[in-house]
């Protein structure tokens, strides 16, 4: 190893407000859901993307922020208890809702989210499919944003590396390593984002499900890239050969994603 790039130290703690700490890991999951909701108000308010196609109003998407908080917040952690953590908390329970502590499962959160979109539908009467275009399409914003903390935080950090741009984190030992997290917010959050706009300008919401089949598709793929330089949960470590739990639990969304999307491929467009 001839050099590595310095970890650069920051507080996870933004700020304190009084006795309360307010944690860069926190704000990532508001700034998410913010910021998300004002993009998908504007997708739903923009008629000429939809053509005709039935959609959620601007107004009812208030409801839907707190639909999919609550379930990006008890099935993302709900996910990493079960999936990635299992034996820890059976033996302490009272440590599940100790969020703040970290361990977020996406794939969790997704399958909360979905859950939360699927119940906003059935109460506004509108097609869960075009719900999902929207919120798959707002997805990787927060998905830059939680990557992001987790690399201030830090967590998640990569495989053992002689890049020049690899990085020693505190408590990953002496070796320099991949900064994963770097990677993940750049693949799953920025560009997945990039080619989800670009297909909306070209009239992806006509079709509903193509948006949402293209976000399974192309955050399955860029999740397992993604593994192959990101160290492995050390609670479970690899499952087989260089297989990693995150590896696993993409490909169902890539065989959703493509179903979800051949279907959508094979209905006519809306038309007004």
């Amino acid at each position: 190893m001839l050099f590595a790039i310095p970890y650069p130290v920051i507080n996870p703690v933004l700020i304190h407000i009084g006795p309360l700490p307010i944690r860069w890991y926190a704000l990532a999951y508001i700034a998410g859901l913010i910021l998300g909701w004002l993009y998908a108000r504007a997708l739903a308010g923009r008629e000429s993307l939809w053509n005709g196609a039935p959609h959620p109003t601007v107004q009812s998407l208030d409801d839907l922020l707190v639909y999919c908080a609550l379930g990006v917040v008890f099935g993302g952690r709900l996910g990493y208890v079960l999936f990635y953590n299992f034996s820890f908390y059976a033996a302490h329970p009272a440590e599940i809702p100790a969020v703040w502590q970290g361990g977020m499962s996406f794939h969790g959160g997704l399958a909360g989210a979905a859950l939360g979109i699927y119940l906003f539908a059935r109460r506004y009467q509108v097609p869960v499919v075009s719900v999902f275009d929207i919120g798959c399409a707002v997805v990787p914003i927060g998905l830059f944003l939680g990557r992001i903390a987790n690399f201030i935080k830090p967590e998640l950090w990569g495989r053992p590396s002689d890049m020049p741009w690899a990085m020693v984190f505190p408590e990953a030992g002496p070796l320099p390593r991949h900064p994963s997290q770097l990677y993940e917010a750049g693949l799953e959050g920025l560009v997945l984002f990039i080619v989800l706009a670009i297909a909306i300008r070209l009239g992806a919401l006509k079709r509903p499900g193509v948006v949402s089949g293209m976000f399974g598709i192309g955050y399955g793929i860029a999740r397992i890239i993604c593994e192959f330089f990101r160290e492995p949960d050390p609670q479970l470590g690899f499952l087989f050969g260089n297989a990693t739990m995150g590896m696993l639990l993409s490909l169902p969304l890539i065989a959703i994603g493509i179903a979800v999307l051949v279907f959508a491929l094979r209905r006519r467009p809306q038309i007004a």
